[in-house]
């Protein structure tokens, strides 16, 4: 069998789209998945507003906004009963339209970019499991499985791309897993509510013990509620009973969800905080959650996943011309991408410290809704179309402690009105 130019193992939006992004640089694709699409997963279903670029270049954008997607106009935050604070999406550009971002159910996302690849010319492969790597003097040569009838096959490729999420293959075989240490163990429990009232178009981030909710309307009628807690609270319960009674426990949730109910059994995943080490095997890469995953607070699993898609095709294309597929040579691809997103793992992490604090995250919420400018900045990192230093610097940290008096920036010291000095001005 002729090796194709490129493997790819997992078929969610990070292996759909490193294969679209390959094609249309004219290679030779291969993917495959487990499973059969459409197919679910446990996930928020909104998407950062950022993502409408990436989508587009892919060619698929206009068939997700022909499947009538909901489009989410801000972040409607909730936290410790606190009042809430309502922040629309704010201009990517100074008097450009209001930002906005997709609400899909992942049934409908995954299967509409994997039937694009499919129209790229990649050769899709469903319900082949995928078990193991050819390896060739310390290199991945292709993969191999068993196809649906259960009968091995033998995939060879020059490259391989391995995006088949949290326990992909890469990870267990080669054990790159880093769980931090000390680190509470999470719990995302999920399912779609109907029978409800339609909600306005803002995705609803509820911190209230032991957790936090996202809920996010993804039609007439339907929302989808992730919960996510940690893990030891879960110990002993039936997830299923938790899940709505935890959910409900909340006032505030209670009164959104009022007269809807779950329309499927209770989805669950764990571990969801982790990193994980680069493989030390040349013609091999790693995309998306493979790569490791962060707190989902910001909301922003599905742009990673095509970003660094579209960053590993690029290393890959140059690879492939170049001939050159030693670890070293494919590192600039990890490497760009942890430059990118460094300091949105820092903001992630920060707000996840954040929100395990009462007292400080109600002083928070209060100072943003003081400042509007600077919950907008926040909420454009969060969605990705503003640099993460608007958000993660010694200036924005400044003007927020200001907002909130802290010691050291006291109402006198702010002057009568309120405003920061010129030396930081608002905006």
């Amino acid at each position: 069998m002729k090796p194709a130019d490129v493997v790819v193992v997992g078929g969610g939006p990070a292996g759909a789209a490193s294969a679209i992004f390959l094609a249309l640089q004219g290679l030779s694709v291969t993917l495959l998945d487990r499973a059969r699409f459409p197919r679910d997963k446990v996930c928020g279903e909104f998407i950062s507003p950022a993502a409408d670029a990436l989508l587009a270049e892919m060619g698929v954008l206009e068939r997700i906004e022909a499947a009538a997607p909901v489009r989410l106009k801000g972040i409607f935050l909730s936290a410790y009963n606190e009042r809430p604070l309502v922040v629309d999406y704010p201009p990517q550009f100074p008097g450009g339209p209001p930002m906005s971002s997709l609400s899909v159910p992942r049934r409908v996302l995954d299967a509409l970019i994997l039937q694009r690849a499919r129209d790229c010319g990649v050769k899709v492969l469903e319900e082949h499991a995928v078990t193991d790597f050819m390896l060739r003097d310390g290199a991945a040569a292709g993969v191999t499985g068993r196809d649906p009838a259960g009968t091995s096959f033998e995939m060879p490729a020059r490259l391989v791309i391995d995006a088949g999420g949290r326990n992909c293959l890469s990870i267990r075989r080669f054990g790159l897993r880093k769980q931090p240490a000390g680190k509470k163990v999470k719990i995302a429990l999920a399912a779609h509510w109907h029978g409800g009232r339609d909600f306005a178009p803002y995705c609803y981030m509820h911190v209230h013990p032991p957790g936090y909710t996202g809920i996010a309307p993804t039609g007439p009628g339907e929302v989808n509620t992730v919960l996510v807690v940690d893990g030891a609270v879960l110990k002993g319960r039936d997830p299923q009973e938790f899940y709505v009674e935890t959910v409900l426990a909340c006032a505030s949730r209670r009164e959104l969800l009022a007269g809807a109910a779950p329309m499927e059994k209770v989805r669950t995943v764990d571990s969801l905080a982790y990193s994980v080490r680069p493989p030390a095997i040349g013609r091999l890469l790693l995309v998306g959650d493979a790569m490791g995953f962060m707190d989902p607070f910001t909301g922003e699993g599905i742009y990673l996943s095509l970003r660094s898609a579209k960053i590993a095709a690029e290393a890959a294309g140059r690879a492939l011309a170049g001939a050159e597929f030693s670890p070293r040579a494919l590192m600039g691809y990890s490497e760009k991408r942890e430059r990118e997103f460094r300091l949105k793992f820092v903001l992630s992490r920060a707000l996840e410290r954040l929100i395990e604090r009462p007292a400080v995250c109600r002083r928070v919420i209060r100072a943003l809704a003081a400042r509007p400018a600077l919950a907008e900045d926040l909420v454009g990192v969060i969605g990705d179309y503003f640099p993460a230093e608007k958000a993660v610097s010694a200036r924005f940290l400044v003007r927020l402690l200001w907002a909130m008096g802290a010691p050291g920036f006291t109402a006198e010291k702010r002057g009568r009105d309120g405003n920061l000095p010129a030396v930081f001005p608002e905006g």
